[in-house]
């Protein structure tokens, strides 16, 4: 096990030193690793007939169709929409603008289904809005950033329907529902600093708005609020599943774009598609390296070994998910956070299960842990979107996002060690877990 591990990791930290895409280096390594532990002629008929079979589920159509749905969502005029509603909601607070801000980019993440929409969305007119009325740019930075990761968490979510099936099937319906209360908890804890923060550095509190204007505002984002509606009650009900509810979603967003708001022209449409099928062959091209890679793990009893490794070591369920925690913490600094769940779930679920933890708890902790990764350096692909938005370092926006990373972790740790936070709602609503 020892040599296999060490070839599998070797080859694929080799080819991502060089700048080798992370796919190609997933399949690279999975491939070498193949070759030097079963024959030649099968390992290379193994690892193509093993990522055939990974991409062939009904299930990941879902993904290309919401790909679809948040690619109109970002160009459809809804952010706008959203953040003057939120402006009713939360505006009038002290810091109310950072509020806005967590607020308007939860939205929007829910809606898009993806974090970097949402920081690139709300960010390009939030931060400026921010600076002008006397924030600091790099705190506007982590405010934005920090809100849109609460996006991967409530469904719709690419994420979850990722790790349904690198966990062998968890539901998809109960996964979106176990994620509502963590997304939320931890878009609470995030207003909660931003409002510790405003008060100690005495930042502008806007006025309240007045009912009408409330009203208003409510009205014209409740078309863009009702796709969350819509997708998630008719999932919950059983009138759809969640790969139908996703066709529902792109033909309810191109009705608001094209035709409601008008905000996304006929000629447009082309160029939309063109870019959705290109993120769906890269995390396509993911899964099907990675569903490779993880058939080589258990073919070397790796997950197992793993498994009996943790437990030697100590019998403490605390200690031994503070270590998982503490290594997915470390491997969301460098990794994305689609590779890091098809590769380390088939290694880390054995170990939780043998803890009593249930696949659908576990995978709510895995994406809320490694949601932090996306805003930490190095690589964290929100904070050089958001760095670049707001046209500031990485340094910088990584010092003001300190008091962000506490309450981030803390709430990951209140939802590893309170299991009810991530399943009572499914289990509430008759889901099984």
């Amino acid at each position: 096990m020892d040599g296999t591990i060490l070839l599998l990791g070797g080859t694929f930290l080799g080819c991502l030193a060089i700048s080798v895409p992370i796919a190609i280096s997933i399949g690279i390594a999975t491939v070498v690793t193949m070759l030097v532990t079963i024959p030649a002629g099968p390992a290379l008929t193994t690892a193509a007939l093993r990522m055939a079979t990974g991409i062939d589920s009904f299930a990941l159509l879902a993904i290309p169709f919401f790909i679809l749905s948040g690619q109109l969502i970002s160009r459809g005029g809804m952010a706008h929409r959203l953040v003057d509603f939120a402006k009713t909601l939360v505006g009038g607070f002290p810091g109310g603008l950072a509020f806005v801000n967590i607020l308007a980019s939860m939205f929007f993440g829910t809606i898009s289904g993806s974090a970097v929409a949402a920081t690139s969305a709300v960010g390009g007119f939030m931060i400026p809005s921010m600076e002008k009325e006397g924030y600091e740019r790099d705190y506007s930075v982590a405010v934005t950033m920090t809100g849109s990761v609460t996006g991967l968490l409530i469904p719709p979510s690419n994420v979850l329907i990722v790790y349904s099936l690198a966990s062998g099937g968890v539901s998809i319906a109960a996964l979106f529902l176990a994620g509502y209360v963590p997304g939320l908890l931890l878009g609470l804890g995030l207003m909660m600093v931003a409002g510790l923060i405003a008060a100690r550095r005495g930042y502008p509190v806007a006025g309240r708005p007045g009912w009408v204007q409330g009203a208003r505002a409510f009205l014209r984002a409740l078309p863009s609020l009702l796709l969350i509606v819509i997708v998630m009650g008719g999932i919950v009900a059983g009138i759809f599943t969640a790969t139908v509810a996703s066709a529902i979603a792109v033909i309810y967003s191109l009705l608001l774009a094209v035709v409601i708001y008008r905000e996304v022209p006929v000629r447009d449409l082309p160029d939309i598609l063109l870019k959705s099928a290109e993120t769906t062959a890269i995390v396509m091209l993911l899964i099907a390296t990675s569903t490779a890679m993880s058939w080589i793990l258990s073919y070397e009893n790796i997950p197992q070994d793993l498994t009996v490794f943790l437990l030697s070591l100590s019998e403490n369920r605390v200690l031994i998910l503070l270590f998982m925690n503490l290594l997915l913490l470390a491997v969301g600094t460098f990794m994305d956070i689609t590779p890091a769940v098809l590769i380390f779930t088939p290694i880390f679920l054995p170990v939780a299960e043998q803890l009593g933890i249930t696949p659908l708890h576990f995978g709510i902790m895995m994406v809320l842990n490694l949601c932090i990764g996306l805003c930490t350096p190095p690589v964290g692909s929100i904070l050089f979107v958001g760095c670049g938005i707001g046209k500031t370092t990485v340094l910088k926006t990584s010092k003001a996002l300190l008091p962000f990373y506490a309450v981030m972790v803390l709430v990951l740790f209140l939802v590893v060690y309170l299991p009810w936070l991530s399943e009572g709602l499914p289990r509430s609503l008759g889901y099984g877990h």
